[in-house]
């Protein structure tokens, strides 16, 4: 099955389920605080590894506190699909394991 660019009124909808993220230009976008830098490295770590499962990748900078993550998928010019949803629900799942603080 192809994947394909989901419409603005779906990107939408499907956001009001994952608080916390938001739409960015093209990407869908989510910040988390952590209560130290090493738990925000090891939240990089998990995040990569969902990546690979999924074979699906964001942009991840992790800062003193603060992972932050972009993604889109490329491979469609660069437009939001199911795949980009799919990666914001698995991270999500690993959030409350890593400590994050609101």
């Amino acid at each position: 099955m192809a994947v394909e660019p989901l419409p603005q009124k779906e990107i939408e909808d499907r956001l009001a389920h994952l608080p916390g993220w938001s739409l960015d230009g093209d990407r869908l976008a989510r910040s988390y605080r952590l209560g130290s830098h090493f738990a925000a490295a090891a939240m990089v770590v998990h995040i990569a590894q969902v990546q690979d499962e999924l074979d699906h990748h964001a942009d991840l900078t992790l800062s003193y506190h603060t992972v932050s993550l972009t993604v889109n998928t490329h491979s469609v010019g660069g437009a939001v699909t199911e795949l980009d949803f799919q990666l914001a629900r698995r991270v999500e799942e690993l959030a409350p394991t890593h400590g994050v603080r609101g």
